[in-house]
């Protein structure tokens, strides 16, 4: 197997061809599929299948979201309240600061802003699912490095991938899907090895949640001076705000300035900022409730090592089951006892830190086929 793939497999993914669509569409975003949400748990099921914080919004969040009713009035542009509250948070200058509708919504700006035809767009794979299509979008090439055995960015295979042609590289920690972070040590000898023009993004998307001193931390590496690296944010997971959409970058005011430029105007709403606002007064509440779900992650890593699984280092808000071809029929397993994860066919299963009453039930499921025929797992699972 190649250790490096310069090219999206379009016909694993393909949802249709350029002949079904009535209009002139561009072949490569013809040929990808659409975001696919986690599915909905239904009556006494768990949803943990969209790495979402089981824990509702803090009283004085909603009661600041609720106040912020003016909707007939666009949100003041660039959530500037907010970015000025960020920028005071990691003692950055404002314009280091760019507020989006989700960290994911600031990763399509800068790969537009970066990339274009002829150009390469490099991550490690498998990770976030979002990253081909960024490339797709943009019109770029994506390179994709495969993980470590152990669901681990391989950061010298990804300097040594780099050519005259890459323009932006993805650094997801902790990796989504499988969990592991990258460490400082290994994020500065990668840099090292990496063009100082070539835009790396470090996505931070479940930094919250992370327990290890080695880990990196984007705000360390901005510190020292390394003007090519954006870090991304969000107030999604270890916030609980997902439904609200808002997520921001640090980094070189006049890169982000590409990113505004990219981005759609009034993107971020004022309910949404007003959340975000309330959410950092709430600071010691919220760190509370984040390392709740870190014990609760930790233990039920261990709980499915114990059965057979072997979990690559959990580090964000959920757990990797390297289940490969037969992630299909383990999910099917799981969703049959009402717990909704997320397959990624002949990859693993993704499970999401949920409700403390799911833990023992994911552990039992996982046991129940962890080594067993399908059909036999289904049987028993409706036992």
């Amino acid at each position: 197997m190649s250790c490096i793939v310069a090219a999206w497999e379009w016909g694993q993914w393909q949802s249709g061809s350029v002949s079904d669509f009535p209009v002139r569409i561009r072949p490569e975003i013809a040929a990808l599929p659409p975001y696919r949400q986690g599915k909905q748990a239904g009556s006494g099921g768990f949803k943990l299948s969209s790495n979402e914080n089981p824990f509702g919004p803090l009283p004085t969040v909603a009661e600041a979201v609720a106040a912020a009713s003016d909707f007939n009035r666009y949100p003041p542009a660039g959530s500037p309240v907010l970015q000025a509250r960020i920028a005071q948070e990691y003692d950055v200058p404002v314009e280091a600061v760019h507020v989006a509708a989700g960290s994911v919504s600031i990763l399509y700006q800068l790969a537009s802003a970066a990339t274009t035809a002829g150009d390469e767009l490099m991550f490690a794979w498998r990770s976030f699912e979002a990253y081909p299509g960024l490339a797709a979008v943009a019109g770029s090439t994506p390179v994709m490095v495969p993980l470590t055995a152990d669901g681990r960015h391989d950061l010298p295979a990804m300097a040594a991938a780099v050519t005259d042609r890459t323009r932006l590289i993805i650094v997801c920690t902790p990796n989504n899907p499988t969990g592991p972070i990258v460490t400082s040590a290994e994020f500065d000898e990668f840099l090292r090895a990496v063009p100082s023009d070539i835009l790396v993004v470090l996505d931070e998307a479940y930094a919250e949640f992370v327990t290890d001193p080695d880990a990196v931390r984007g705000e360390d590496v901005l510190a020292a001076g390394h003007d090519n690296v954006v870090v991304l944010r969000t107030f999604s997971k270890a916030y609980g705000l997902a439904g609200l959409r808002v997520g921001y970058a640090l980094g070189h005011p006049r890169v982000l300035d590409a990113a505004r430029t990219a981005g759609i105007p009034l993107s971020v709403t004022a309910a949404a900022e007003a959340g975000a606002l309330a959410s950092l007064d709430e600071g010691d509440a919220l760190r509370e409730r984040v390392a709740v779900v870190a014990e609760r992650r930790d233990r039920l890593a261990s709980g499915l090592r114990e059965v057979g699984w072997d979990v690559p280092q959990a580090q964000g808000n959920f757990v990797w089951l390297p289940a490969g071809d037969r992630s299909l029929e383990v999910a099917a397993a799981f969703e049959a006892a009402g717990l909704i994860v997320r397959p990624f066919d002949g990859d693993g299963v993704r499970i999401s830190v949920g409700e403390e009453e799911s833990v023992e039930k994911v552990v039992q499921i996982a046991e129940s086929v962890v080594s067993v025929p399908p059909k036999e797992a289904d049987e028993r699972t409706l036992a």
